[in-house]
């Protein structure tokens, strides 16, 4: 018996200390460098220090016409590699295009390299004249249902990336409903400067300028088939003047972002002025090399969301794999471009339907709110529980502080966020182990009440409310894992904290309590218990 007391005093001794140890960096903000890494915090919630909550809808219309658009560019590569003209491609809908080729022995061929390499299209024969063959490329419903599905979760991602790039801690970023994101961002500063990064598709496309058809002809509305007319932004540097000048560019894109292996800023020698450098990967290196070789003396424009941003003359082979974006830049600028460039393109535009900035005031408020309402609700507890039951109740109120400190503890351990859904967690476990404690007590009285001894009736008290509060408890836990799995941000904080509380609750109620009766009793045999 003495074993085992000593064994389970030392034991919460122990956890008591180390929880205490672990929950000081959360409330000084400060620890040894050397625990800096090791010991995680405890971190505010949105609600809490303040922040932007932003709800994003992710285009998926363009998302599927993105896809024909890159498919039909594809097909009508194909076709040129096995020997067949392609006379014109011509978008038919958001999910189909038609390719017209000659007519005659080049049908059945490119019926055969259609169907062949794009088994995701529904690939028709819709018309057969004298002078030309059509094809009708759609998208077949399966594949349109995956890029629907793909294009939310691809955005999530790159939008994780681009924020954890920012330095945001703790961002909540998750998919709501079919085609929305939700972004919650806590303690952010710049947040004009976040919400540009996140919804900057940074789809980045290298195009050739078309400088065998007049501009001023495209500009009166007579643009060339395969050709369309972007805006360069000039920034004068001395007065700060915006102009957007027009370019004529080739549609067809030669390569894309989705090549680049790092992007990073750099500043020109002479000038000083920052600009972005890239580093593509080993078949984007190869496919620049071949588009440089192809097109000297030609201009390559430089296109980030459908604005150019410069269109240098390629002037000679360029084999290293690198290339610059120059636009002037302010560091700034160039940073955060590095950083969308790095991360990633969005799948298709994002539209933010619904933005929230919290202010650090607010959040200080419910801080102040949340601890004068666990404090009051703390202090009546103790005290009813002291003047209801006594030596008894001293003894359950040492139990909830421990409950409190593992709690804190176990939160400060998992890096876990607190929002003010936790802090009602909070106080509802602390309603929960007082009601464990309740449940011992008076199942202690009614043994009293038999006659029986105090350490017989302590011993019968938790035996028989062991069942009670654990099956309580459970039934509590199952419905926060519940909430968890299915409730967004504020409901998982609840979840959380309701969950950790739960289950440090039945350590403190069945054991934490149970040993101090028993070091008691042990120490000197009570003949009488105040209950």
């Amino acid at each position: 018996m003495k074993r085992s007391i000593l064994w389970r005093a030392s034991l919460i001794i122990a956890l008591t200390v180390v929880s205490v140890f672990v929950i000081v960096p959360s409330l000084t903000g400060k620890a040894p460098e050397f625990l800096k890494e090791k010991i995680g915090r405890i971190h505010l919630g949105l609600d809490l220090q303040g922040g932007i909550f932003l709800r994003l809808q992710v285009d998926l219309d363009k998302a599927i016409e993105n896809t024909i658009s890159r498919y039909a560019d594809d097909a009508r590569a194909s076709l040129r590699e096995k020997g067949i003209p392609v006379l014109s491609v011509r978008k038919v809908s958001g999910r189909s295009y038609e390719i017209v080729i000659p007519p005659g022995e080049f049908v059945e061929r490119a019926k055969t390299v259609l169907n062949d390499r794009f088994g995701n299209l529904d690939v028709q024969l819709s018309e057969v004249r004298a002078d030309q063959a059509k094809f009708v490329l759609s998208l077949k419903d399966g594949e349109v249902n995956f890029i629907r599905t793909n294009a939310v979760k691809q955005a999530v991602e790159t939008i994780r990336n681009r924020i954890d790039q920012f330095g945001v801690r703790e961002p909540q970023i998750v998919a709501e409903g079919e085609d929305r994101i939700v972004v919650q961002l806590p303690g952010i500063k710049e947040k004009q400067r976040a919400i540009d990064i996140i919804g900057k598709t940074a789809l980045l496309e290298f195009k050739l300028v078309d400088e065998e058809h007049s501009l001023e002809d495209a500009l009166a509305g007579n643009v060339p088939e395969g050709s369309e007319i972007l805006y360069q932004k000039i920034v004068d540097r001395t007065t700060g003047m915006v102009t957007r000048r027009p370019i004529l560019l080739k549609k067809k894109t030669l390569l894309t972002g989705d090549h680049i292996k790092t992007a990073r800023v750099n500043f020109e020698s002479r000038t000083g002025a920052p600009y972005v450098s890239i580093t593509f990967d080993s078949l984007g290196a190869k496919i620049f090399d071949r588009i440089t070789a192809e097109n000297v003396k030609k201009r390559l424009a430089i296109v980030l969301d459908n604005t150019v941003y410069s269109a240098p003359v390629i002037q000679e082979r360029i084999s290293g794999g690198q290339a610059q974006i120059t636009g002037n830049f302010t560091t700034e600028e160039a940073s955060d471009l590095a950083i969308v460039l790095r991360a990633g393109s969005l799948p298709a535009p994002v539209n933010i339907i619904q933005n929230v900035s919290i202010g650090p005031s607010l959040g200080r408020d419910s801080i102040e709110k949340g601890i004068r309402a666990s404090i009051i609700g703390l202090v009546l507890v103790v005290l009813f529980m002291i003047v209801y039951y006594k030596f008894s109740g001293f003894i359950a109120d040492i139990a909830l502080f421990l409950n409190l400190v593992y709690l804190l503890a176990a939160m400060a351990v998992l890096d876990a966020t607190l929002t003010l859904p936790g802090i009602a967690g909070i106080i509802l476990t602390i309603g929960m182990a007082v009601d464990a404690n309740v449940l011992i007590f008076e199942r202690i009285r009614e043994e009293l009440r038999l006659g029986k001894t105090v350490r017989a009736s302590i011993d019968a008290g938790y035996d028989k409310a062991f069942f009670t509060i654990v099956d309580s408890h459970i039934t509590t836990l199952i419905t926060a894992a519940v909430l968890f799995q299915f409730g967004t941000g504020p409901i998982k904080g609840f979840a959380v904290t309701l969950s950790l509380g739960v289950i440090i609750n039945l350590f403190t109620s069945l054991v934490g309590t149970k040993v101090i009766f028993d070091y008691v009793n042990y120490r000197r045999p009570m003949q009488k218990l105040s209950i």
